[in-house]
Order: structure tokens, then sequence, then C-alpha cells
């Protein structure tokens, strides 16, 4: 079945903004009833977003971050990300990010899929990724990152989920990853660093 009823097609654009980490623009798009609209945007770098699990004698639990974001005013309960610098493998986005931010370092990863966090005015895609074989090391924040590391039992998160306590668009789709894979019902394909 063909899409073309669905497509817009950009007529012409207008740079708004070139900002250190963020680029927008306003695109003249026409619609398929040929009509002209207006499209206001923002071009993201992309990014990764890890789910570290962490085995401890009483069981698994879930490296979580707890961070103040600017734009919406509060501290948030997320699992470690970060944004990719220009041509860097997400693989190598998501090993530096856990490092960075956590001090964890992994010895198995899984790809698990995609997200786009903000579909009606961003590129943004974020790349999910899931480590496993902790060893705890000493974190490098950014100078201007300030964060507090902590874990929760998977039931824990997806309590806080359940209750609002966490509102983060790509840690509520790493609770369903999550909750998916430990049920079985997603499968993952583990790799080793060497």
């Amino acid at each position: 079945m063909s899409d073309d009823h669905l497509i817009e097609h950009r007529v012409s654009q207008q740079e708004l903004l070139h900002g250190h980490f963020l680029h927008a623009f306003r695109d003249t798009v026409r619609l398929p009833n040929q009509a002209l609209a207006t499209r206001e945007y923002v071009v993201h770098p992309g990014a990764v977003m890890v789910i570290p699990m962490l085995d401890t004698p009483e069981g698994m639990r879930l490296v979580l971050e707890r961070q103040y974001r600017y734009p919406v005013g509060q501290v948030m309960i997320e699992f470690p990300a970060g944004k990719l610098d220009a041509g860097e493998d997400p693989w190598w986005c998501a090993q530096r990010e856990l490092f960075e931010e956590t001090g964890y370092s992994a010895r198995q990863w899984a790809r698990a899929g995609v997200l786009h966090p903000v579909i009606a005015y961003s590129t943004e895609v974020i790349e999910i990724w899931f480590a496993k074989d902790l060893s705890l090391g000493e974190r490098q924040l950014d100078a201007e990152e300030f964060l507090d590391v902590f874990t929760a039992t998977p039931a824990q998160l997806m309590a806080w989920c359940r209750d609002g306590q966490v509102t983060d668009a790509k840690t509520l789709t790493g609770a369903l990853w999550l909750q998916n894979t430990l049920s079985g019902q997603w499968p993952l394909t583990w790799q080793s660093l060497p």
C-alpha cells in the first residue's frame, strides 16, 4: 500500500536557530491535498539510552539517575543516556555515557531498538541498549552535569512508571522493553566486549 496520500513535501526552509546543541527550522510544506502549511522542528544529533542491569546478592537491580531537567523544572528519574557526538558509533556512545555518568562498565551489551521521543517537532532518535555484567569504577561527569546515581528493582521502576513518578519518555519506553525482555517476550542478542 502506498503512503503517497499522507506525505508532505518541503517547498521552502527557514533557519530559526543554530545553537550549540539544537538546530531549528521552519519549513513550508505542500500537503497531500496541495494546500500549504508550516512545520517547525528541531534537528537533533541523536542519542542513546542504556538499561544497566546490576547483579546483586538480593537479585537484579537497575542503575538509574536523578537529574534536574531545566525545561520542565524538576528532578527526573531516568536511565543513563546521552547524545551522539558527530560521527560517533551508537554502541561506543552507550559505553561512554554509561561510564561517564554512572562509573559502571559493562562486559555484555544488547541493542534493543530505537525510539523517536518527540515526532511532532524533532528529528531525535534514541538507540536503546541493555548492559549487564557490570563493574564499578569512578564516573567522569561533564563539568556542567550534576546527577545522582542509584539502584532500584524492576518492580520499583514499574511502580514509579504506573504512579507517575517516572514521566520521561525514554525511560518509560525502556521500562516497556525491560518488562518484555524479562518476561521472555522480546529476546535480546547479547554481545561481549573483547
